[in-house]
């Protein structure tokens, strides 16, 4: 009791404080976001996300060996598919020399360490924009988990480490592992975006892929943001399912979420700090409103102390500069 304990003892230097900090972030916490597009030589920043970009194949090259350098490890694969290429079913996402087929060969040829994970979902590929079969204007289940267990095993002989269902189909987590074991491909992981929130902060991400939803929303299959057990019960159903990993999206307005769920599985949690977490933080440091940087820290020293083992953000080659 005080006078005996003083707290304060432990906060009087940088050195003190260092030294008993209950948190760190360091490179291997994170997993890469990267958006691909077809072509050559490009290069594009995406409007609503400063300092981030759209990259061609040669680029995407270019950017995970700098990554890899930095001690930054592993890598979430998404793709930006031509209009002409999209249909209700995704039959380009089954097209084994597809954009994310080669974007995944890429990586590997070119940093075979790395650890590749990729988005598995139809919203990229539907003329729809949404992430699953439609189907008199409803997003049909079954079918589509089909299609994602087809597309995940697609990715697996491409050479993915780990596929990352983002979609929220019910059982799609069952129906992929059984394809993927089925294929002899034992050894891919599964990722699933467990509880996954119907949230108002993807719209900077939907506008790098061009991946809105063409008619209403995605409230059917993406969950309500006022739940709370419900995220506990869909996490609980996809590890026993066979997912080797579960994620919170999005982050900060969720990390009561991710310490809910840390403290029921026994398995590793991701967390994806979203394109809008990411847009704010940006647009008021460039209006001289928030110190960048500490904000920057602060948020992802938040989302690890809440439970994440990972964390995909788009800060992380902005946070591992800041670390030396």
């Amino acid at each position: 009791m005080y006078p005996l304990r003083r707290n304060r003892r432990l906060r009087t230097n940088e050195s003190i404080r260092t030294l008993v900090r209950e948190t760190i972030i360091t490179p291997s916490d994170f997993l890469v976001p990267l958006f691909v597009v077809e072509g050559k030589g490009v290069k594009e920043e995406i409007p609503s996300m400063p300092n981030y970009f759209r990259l061609s194949l040669d680029h995407l090259e270019k950017e995970v060996q700098q990554l890899w350098s930095m001690g930054l490890g592993a890598v979430l694969l998404f793709v930006k598919v031509p209009d002409n290429l999209k249909d209700n079913k995704g039959t380009e996402a089954l097209n084994p020399d597809g954009l994310m087929q080669r974007a995944i060969k890429t990586i590997k040829n070119a940093c075979p360490d790395m650890l590749v994970m990729t988005d598995v979902a139809l919203d990229p590929y539907s003329s729809y924009g949404h992430d699953g079969i439609v189907e008199n204007g409803q997003i049909i289940n079954d079918e589509t988990a089909e299609v994602l267990a087809e597309m995940s095993i697609s990715h697996a002989f491409a050479g993915a480490d780990f596929v990352a269902p983002s979609d929220m189909m019910d059982g799609r987590i069952l129906t992929i592992r059984e394809a993927l074991e089925e294929e002899g491909l034992v050894n891919t992981g599964i990722m699933s975006y467990s509880a996954k929130y119907a949230s108002a902060f993807y719209g900077p991400f939907r506008d790098a892929l061009d991946s809105a939803p063409g008619f209403g929303d995605k409230k059917t299959y993406q969950m309500d943001s006022a739940n709370r057990f419900e995220a506990i019960k869909e996490t609980e159903m996809d590890i026993d399912e066979g997912a080797d990993i579960v994620m919170i999206k999005p982050g900060l307005c969720y990390l009561d979420i991710v310490r809910e769920i840390k403290n029921a599985v026994d398995v590793p949690v991701a967390v994806y700090q979203v394109s809008g977490e990411y847009a704010m933080v940006k647009a008021a440091a460039e209006k001289g409103w928030l110190d960048h940087d500490a904000v920057m820290m602060e948020q992802l020293l938040a989302i690890k102390r809440a439970g994440a083992n990972i964390i995909a953000s788009y800060f992380a080659k902005d946070a591992v500069k800041l670390m030396g």
